[in-house]
C-alpha cells in the first residue's frame, strides 16, 4: 500500500488520540470511587442480615416486655382490690378473712417475681437496642461514606465524559484527513491488536510493540520508498520520522 508520508505521519496523531480515548475509558471504569462504593455496598450487605435480626430480637423483647406489664397490672388490679376488701371491714369471717390475707400474700410474691422477671427483659432490651443502635449507626455511616463517593465519582465521570466527547469530535476531523485505505487498514489492525494500529520507529525500536528493530528490518526500511506503508512482526503499521534513527 503506498500513502502520502505526511498522511502516515498523520496516523501516529490518530493513535495517540484513540489512545488517550482507550485510557479515559479505562480510567472511566477505574476510577478509585468505584472500588469505594463496591466496598461500602459489601460492608451495608454485610451488616444487612444482622440488623435483621438484631430488629426481630428487640420486638421479641418488646412483645415479652409488654406481656409482662401486662400481668403485672393484672395481679397489681387484683392486690389492690382485695387489700381494698380487707380495709373496709367487710369480711368478718374468719376462715374468709384468712383465705383473703393469704390471697394477698400470694399476689405480693407473684407481683414480686413478675417485677423482677420484668427488670431481666428490660436489661436484655436494653443491651439489644444498643446492639442494635450501634450497627444502624454504622450502616449509616457507609451509606454516608457512599454518597460521598457516589457525587466524587459522578464529578469524575463529568469531567472524563466531556473530555472524551471533546477527543472523539477532534478525531472525527483528524480521521477525515487520512485516506480512506489507509485509514481502513489501521482501523482493523487496531481492533485486532488490542488498540495499537500503528507506532513509529524511534531510536530503532517500534513504539508500537517497544521491541528493537533487527539490522536487516532497519535496512529493509531505510530502502523503501517513503510512500510505502510498512508493517512491522508485529503486524502494526510502522512509520519512519525524523527521529526513527534508520
Amino acid at each position: 500500500m503506498k500513502a502520502d508520508p505526511f498522511a502516515q505521519l498523520r496516523l501516529l496523531d490518530l493513535q495517540a488520540l484513540d489512545t488517550a480515548v482507550d485510557q479515559l475509558a479505562h480510567k472511566r471504569k477505574t476510577l478509585p470511587e468505584i472500588a469505594e462504593i463496591a466496598r461500602l455496598d459489601a460492608l451495608v450487605a454485610a451488616r444487612r442480615d444482622d440488623i435483621v435480626l438484631a430488629e426481630t430480637a428487640v420486638s421479641d423483647l418488646q412483645r415479652e416486655l409488654d406481656k409482662a406489664e401486662s400481668d403485672i397490672e393484672q395481679v397489681r388490679v387484683r392486690k389492690t382490690r382485695d387489700e381494698g376488701r380487707l380495709a373496709s371491714g367487710a369480711i368478718t369471717v374468719p376462715k374468709q378473712l384468712e383465705e383473703l390475707q393469704h390471697e394477698v400474700g400470694t399476689l405480693t410474691r407473684r407481683q414480686s417475681d413478675l417485677e423482677d422477671a420484668e427488670l431481666e427483659v428490660m436489661e436484655r432490651m436494653e443491651e439489644a437496642q444498643k446492639g442494635l443502635e450501634a450497627m444502624l449507626a454504622e450502616r449509616g455511616s457507609h451509606e454516608a461514606a457512599r454518597e460521598v463517593a457516589v457525587a466524587a465519582r459522578d464529578a469524575a465521570w463529568v469531567g472524563i465524559d466531556a473530555e472524551r466527547a471533546s477527543s472523539v469530535a477532534e478525531r472525527a476531523v483528524m480521521a477525515a484527513e487520512i485516506p480512506a485505505d489507509l485509514l481502513a487498514l489501521y482501523e482493523k489492525i487496531r481492533a485486532a491488536e488490542g488498540g495499537v494500529g500503528a507506532g513509529a520507529v524511534e531510536r530503532g525500536r517500534c513504539s508500537a510493540c517497544r521491541l528493537d528493530l533487527m539490522q536487516n528490518e532497519k535496512a529493509e526500511y531505510r530502502a523503501a520508498p517513503p510512500d510505502e506503508v510498512l508493517r512491522h512482526e508485529c503486524r502494526r503499521i510502522i512509520v519512519r520520522t525524523a527521529e526513527s534513527g534508520l
